[in-house]
């Protein structure tokens, strides 16, 4: 298998939402362009409307019209978040500053992630919140006046971390969060292009009382966890090379690439730029001779969702590769770990789980089989690209599940391999 061309990957998740929120929040028309027409982030805009905001078709070119976090109103019904933790998480912070009671729900998967983790410090902060037996969905927020918190988050977690930012501006009051290492970070660089007080150090982040948003347009980039998977295709081919154009390339997000870099794999990065705060680059792969590698530890939050894939590239490279300190992994879409492990094992590979992680041990024998994604589009996204390598024959269970972030994943897989 070679690869070839050119692609550009959909628009990145997290700035996606994030530039319908805050241009919801702002006053004034923000632009949007290049947004993921993903089902996750049709479930923000869907939140959005629900409550109030104007937000149009999702379309490659539309506008938000805000009008500040006073023109929300409670909603009519419990607000559907579908598939996206994101959307429960981050629309929990905003609803927990306004005086109206909402419901959160959304499909089974979904149901199942934790909010306990959410809850704690927005009841902390003044809001009540009313969870089922098993922390989950469906959740209940009684939002209202909050007050000043500073928070240690026990985990390093963007969406716990945005959910307080969003509520302490929203509500007008200070709140600084902390977190063991630095998760990703695109909620304060968008607050801040866009006039909030925000100060930032190594490993926490504050916002100061009286923070307000001005409109701004958001040309979102090509989202690097969607990248990442092209990558790992060119990693993984026999000769070629594969062109990423427009990738964001924030620090927080490129973990991956600088694991399959150590891994031998040779990746260049071309027109480096800033737009909107954001460092943004066109990224060009070319294969070389695999090796196992060892992360872990601060290693992977800025890899977080890319971990499926790099076990599956892990099971062509000479030698192992042991991943540690991903517990976070087995309350994603699925128990990632567990799933990963056994589909690896079930087409061939010889994998196993460890309490935070997976040990792999490559090889280039072929790798045969079923797969079966529990619905996870990062599942069903890895074992697609190692079904692509030369003498793989590997079969999803459910190839549609993909549409949560990246609807065009097999067109766009088919395009960039090339005969030869």
């Amino acid at each position: 298998m070679n690869v070839g061309g050119s692609l550009q990957v959909p628009g990145d998740k997290s700035i996606s939402h994030r530039a319908l929120i805050l241009g919801a929040l702002g006053d004034g028309e923000s632009r949007v362009t290049g947004i993921l027409q993903s089902a996750d982030v049709h479930s923000t805009a869907g939140v959005l409307r629900a409550l109030g905001v104007g937000i149009p078709p999702l379309t490659p070119d539309f506008v938000v019209h805000g009008r500040g976090a006073d023109a929300l109103r409670g909603p009519t019904a419990a607000l559907d978040c579908g598939n996206s933790g994101t959307t429960t998480r981050l629309m929990a912070g905003v609803v927990a500053a306004l005086p109206v009671r909402a419901t959160f729900v959304g499909d089974g998967s979904l149901s199942r992630r934790p909010m306990r983790r959410i809850a704690r410090p927005l009841e902390a902060m003044g809001a009540r919140v009313e969870l089922p037996a098993h922390h989950g969905l469906p959740m209940t927020i009684q939002g209202g006046s909050l007050h000043d918190v500073t928070w240690d988050s026990e985990v390093a977690s963007a969406q716990v971390k945005s959910a307080v930012l969003l509520a302490a501006l929203v509500s007008g009051v200070r709140a600084t969060v902390t977190e063991p290492t630095r998760s990703r970070d695109h909620t304060e660089r968008m607050l801040h292009a866009r006039g909030a007080k925000i100060t930032i150090d190594e490993r926490s982040v504050a916002i100061e009382p009286g923070s307000s948003l001005t409109a701004m347009d958001t040309a979102v980039p090509g989202d690097p966890s969607s990248a990442a998977f092209f990558a790992a295709l060119a990693a993984l081919a026999d000769g070629g090379s594969l062109r990423l154009e427009r990738v964001c390339i924030n620090p927080t997000r490129v973990g991956f690439i600088r694991a399959i870099e150590r891994m031998g794999v040779r990746v260049d990065a071309e027109n480096r730029r800033v737009e909107g705060g954001e460092p943004i680059a066109d990224i060009v792969v070319r294969p070389g001779r695999l090796r196992g590698i060892t992360v872990g530890g601060n290693d992977i939050p800025a890899m977080i969702d890319e971990l499926p894939m790099l076990a599956c590239v892990a099971a062509r490279a000479e030698g192992e590769t042991e991943i540690t300190g991903a517990s976070e992994l087995r309350v994603k879409e699925s128990d990632r770990i567990a799933a990963v492990v056994s589909n690896l094992r079930a087409v061939g590979a010889d994998a196993e789980e460890l309490p935070d992680g997976i040990r792999v041990r490559g090889s280039d024998r072929p790798l045969a089989g079923r797969i079966t994604t529990h619905g996870d589009h990062r599942l069903a996204m890895a074992f697609g690209i190692l079904g692509a390598a030369t003498g793989n024959g590997i079969e999803i269970d459910d190839r549609d599940c993909v549409s949560v972030s990246y609807p065009t994943f097999w067109t766009d897989l088919e395009s960039a391999v090339v005969s030869g």
